[in-house]
């Protein structure tokens, strides 16, 4: 589906004509007087530009249509600023690549930090299971959260937090076979 409005959105920029240098410097004038249409012409004769930076980010960890939407953000915010009376601390051009640079690298470092995380997460709750796994069968009995942390050199409160998203992916995971399976949609007031 993604690619389906990828596809749709190049189709839709082949029908639009860039800004040339010379329109480029009498939109920024008239934008400057407060013309909003100078604004929209100036977003729609630089989409191509965006997406061609937004390109150079393909295959970093994000969506190209999420590249897109951040790349098209940079430009509508830069002409928003400008439109406000913001005067341009250098050329259109320079300001308009390296705003959506900042965009895009900003965008592609969150995406990484996130999967870290989701990963360090993972790890967590794959080691917690395995040692209360062990310790169930060196006890005869489940451990306490307790026996656990002192086991993993952590908190309570941490191996707490641990089980609940341990919960939560189970609560998860049950809800989407109900539903896969043609089960009854689960009522949200039931859930613990």
């Amino acid at each position: 589906m993604h690619d389906d409005f990828y596809q749709m959105y190049l189709e839709e920029l082949e029908a639009l004509t860039e800004v040339g240098t010379e329109e480029e410097k009498i939109l920024l004038a008239r934008l400057s007087g407060g013309d909003g249409d100078a604004g929209k012409r100036l977003i729609e004769g630089n989409l191509k530009k965006v997406l061609a930076l937004a390109k150079e980010y393909d295959g970093k960890g994000l969506p190209m249509n999420d590249l897109v939407q951040e790349a098209n953000m940079a430009l509508t915010a830069l002409v928003m600023e400008l439109g406000d009376g913001e005067s341009p601390e250098m050329e259109f051009e320079e300001l308009l690549e390296k705003r959506v640079r900042e965009s895009l690298q900003a965008a592609v470092d969150e995406q990484q930090r996130e999967s870290e995380i989701e990963e360090n997460v993972t790890a967590r709750v794959n080691v917690l299971q395995e040692v209360s796994r062990v310790m169930a069968g060196e006890l005869g009995r489940e451990a306490t959260v307790d026996e656990l942390a002192q086991k993993m050199k952590m908190t309570a409160d941490e191996i707490r937090d641990i089980m609940k998203i341990t919960l939560d992916a189970v609560h998860v995971e049950t809800a989407m076979k109900m539903n896969l399976g043609g089960g009854e949609d689960l009522d949200p007031s039931e859930e613990a």
